[in-house]
């Protein structure tokens, strides 16, 4: 009696895996297995569909001299392609660098009407032209509120930091000199060239980038108490636009010295070239620009995204040139100069004008 017992669960169980074994099947991965028995034309059905997994795109600096080619509106289209569960930017979106509201906020409306096309979320980061006065730093508040946030996404911690607080001085006749930048652009590409090599060599601008970004006050408290508060979560992510492990202050210094023993990685732009450090083990990234100027020769020279999976073991990253991606229809010819700039004819753009 007992034995039939035992051989009667035995079977209620084998019957339930199989039932569930089967469910499973056919609600995510089937195929006929009586044409397909022993060897299989596929490697494993271990397939990378974990729950915990997820997906999202991080975007670097638009402004700061904005190529005439419109790169970054071509950006959020290709983005859209990927379908990432949401976006971050490392800041510049806007020229800025006026004390004229009403003219901030016109340049706030054309990239929010840009990244308003994008299908998912997209986060902000505040960078030097975005909040580089008081009156910025206003316009930035009534439109977008915290200028530093946390959010957390499938227990990952995303910081969101102002490497802004407080706007920093601007060099001298910068808002005149990046409107005749962008003018020249398209007018004499050759000296808009000249005259931004001339610009980064400034002695000004050479100390600016030079300086220590700051982190005190309340952020420094906030940053201490999200971290904190969120001892436990599986990784963290901490955005800012200045990469200020380039020049640490004492004060990152101290934000550093809080992240030891914490699976972290950084991710800051403002440099317009792509930069990889790996610090005490930990990843600091800079962003290559999407759209922004080119400020030095080299490699890192390149209009990008990075795609990240975060897995269980930590993020993978892949960065994408944005030169290779298109859509379904294969590459124009039109938008060719907003794919690769180098060989572009900035008059000859037709991409402002594509849907």
């Amino acid at each position: 009696m007992q034995k039939r017992l035992i051989i009667m669960m035995f079977n209620m169980i084998l019957l339930l895996a199989m039932t569930f074994q089967n469910a499973y099947s056919d609600d995510v991965f089937s195929y006929d297995q009586t044409a397909i028995t022993r060897a299989k034309p596929w490697t494993s059905e271990n397939f990378r569909n974990d729950p915990d997994d997820f997906k999202f795109v991080i975007i670097g600096d638009r402004t700061g001299g904005a190529n005439v080619m419109h790169t970054f509106k071509l950006a959020m289209a290709q983005i859209n392609l990927l379908q990432p569960e949401f976006v971050i930017n490392v800041g510049d979106l806007i020229e800025g660098y006026s004390d004229d509201k009403a003219e901030l906020n016109a340049e706030w409306d054309e990239s929010d009407k840009m990244v308003g096309e994008l299908k998912m979320p997209f986060f902000h980061t505040p960078g030097n032209h975005d909040i580089a006065n008081e009156t910025a730093q206003a316009v930035w508040r009534e439109r977008f509120g915290a200028s530093y946030y946390q959010f957390v996404y499938k227990n990952v911690l995303f910081l969101v930091l102002d490497s802004e607080d407080p706007p920093r001085k601007a060099p001298e006749g910068i808002k005149e000199k990046l409107d005749t930048y962008n003018r020249l652009q398209t007018e004499d590409p050759e000296k808009a060239k000249a005259m931004l090599a001339e610009f980064m060599s400034d002695e000004s601008v050479v100390a600016g980038l030079a300086q220590p970004v700051e982190f005190k006050g309340e952020q420094a408290d906030f940053i201490k108490k999200a971290l904190q508060e969120n001892a436990d979560v599986r990784w963290t992510f901490l955005f800012l636009h200045e990469p200020a492990w380039e020049k640490p202050s004492e004060s990152f210094k101290a934000i550093q010295k809080i992240l030891e023993g914490r699976k972290h990685t950084f991710i800051a732009g403002h440099l317009h070239y792509y930069d990889y450090d790996l610090i005490d083990g930990n990843e600091h990234i800079t962003m290559g620009p999407a759209g922004a100027s080119f400020h030095q020769e080299g490699p890192g020279n390149v209009d990008h995204l990075m795609w990240v999976t975060m897995t269980e073991d930590g993020p993978e990253i892949a960065n994408i040139a944005l030169k290779g991606i298109f859509d379904r229809k294969g590459l124009d010819p039109e938008l060719f100069g907003a794919y690769d700039r180098k060989g572009a004819k900035p008059d000859e753009s037709k991409n402002e004008e594509k849907e």
